[in-house]
């Protein structure tokens, strides 16, 4: 499994929201800017979080971007099922695939694959956006990226 900037991205854009919690809507601009993420990419994001309940958005001149719950009721997972769907290691564990393989029921790799990403699920279900927030206050991690690194932040390497 190989996460994908969408996903990626959109944790990123997530934290902004959290790191913003309880002070406002944040602007798109703020979280792009902060986070070197595609204005319009981030706005196809947050659109897809905003339809699944993750966010709300806010009109007007005072609008952006709210959380649509508390950041210890949100999970990495919460994220990365919404904007890349069901965690599936394997061709036949996506939902509604199991009835094209013959060998379903007794295949060693299937169960193999679905116990890994069963772990996976419960690994990424296990961080909230408050532990991430806590975390990041605990070693003064740096959020916010250098003037002129935008053009660096694309591609491998990037988280």
């Amino acid at each position: 499994m190989k996460l994908s900037t969408k996903g990626k991205y959109g944790v990123r854009a997530v934290f902004e929201i959290a790191r913003h919690y309880g002070k406002g809507p944040i602007t798109i601009k703020e979280i792009a800017d902060r986070q070197g993420i595609s204005f319009s990419y981030l706005e196809q994001i947050l659109h897809k979080l905003g339809k699944a309940g993750v966010i709300e958005s806010v009109r007007g001149p005072a609008g952006g971007y709210l959380l649509a719950s508390k950041p210890a009721e949100l999970t990495i997972g919460d994220i990365v099922r919404t904007l890349e769907g069901p965690i599936a290691l394997s061709h036949c564990l996506e939902p509604g695939e199991s009835e094209e393989c013959s060998q379903t029921d007794d295949c060693v790799a299937r169960m193999v694959w679905a116990k890994v990403g069963a772990k996976i699920e419960e690994a990424l279900d296990s961080i909230s956006f408050d532990d991430l927030l806590r975390q990041q206050q605990e070693h003064k991690a740096p959020v916010l990226l250098k003037p002129g690194k935008k053009a660096a932040m694309t591609g491998k390497g990037v988280c």
